[in-house]
């Protein structure tokens, strides 16, 4: 199995042999850096924590720092660091490439990148923990061939509580197997 992310590649598998021999194609094409073997994938701190369902609990609204002021809410707290937020979500991002069933959630977090809140860090770790649960889940293509192309949208009018855009969601099959 070869990982592409931009000009990131993670080349693992069962057989040294096939490793080998695609790295040396690779190689053969491309003027290529080995880093050697993967420290961490995708590390979050939150190894021992339970797991999760899904990626967003049901009816779960996310909101702005302007929306909570507007509101009058004031316990749901923006945090000190904003970096170690924006760096999970990012990582989100990278897992959305294999795991097209936590976009949504990951898009929504990643709508409050300059001003997280409390609030959303936890639902970034309740991303994280349905990944623990979910391990194996993914894009599998079906071996036979490729014959039809599927796609399904849906949209749910007004329903962004910080702009009140509709939120439009889609589903792509290729051959039957989820792509995007």
């Amino acid at each position: 199995m070869i990982l592409v992310y931009v000009d990131d590649l993670l080349i693992t598998g069962d057989n040294e042999s096939m490793i080998a021999e695609a790295k040396e194609a690779l190689h053969q094409q491309f003027n290529l850096k080995e880093l050697g073997e993967l420290k961490y994938f995708l590390e979050t701190g939150l190894a021992g924590t339970k797991k999760a369902n899904t990626p967003l609990e049901s009816n779960s609204k996310l909101t702005s720092v302007e929306i909570d002021e507007a509101a009058g809410v004031t316990n749901d707290v923006v945090l000190n660091d904003v970096t170690a937020y924006q760096r999970l979500v990012g990582k989100l991002m990278y897992a959305t490439i294999t795991r097209p069933d936590i976009s949504y959630a990951v898009q929504t977090l990643s709508q409050f990148m300059k001003m997280p809140k409390k609030s959303h860090l936890e639902v970034a770790h309740r991303v994280v923990r349905y990944l623990k649960g979910s391990v194996g889940q993914g894009i599998w293509m079906k071996p036979q061939g490729i014959t039809d192309l599927i796609c399904w949208c849906d949209f749910d009018w007004a329903a962004c509580p910080n702009t009140r855009r509709s939120v439009t969601s889609y589903v792509i099959q290729l051959g039957g197997s989820l792509v995007s």
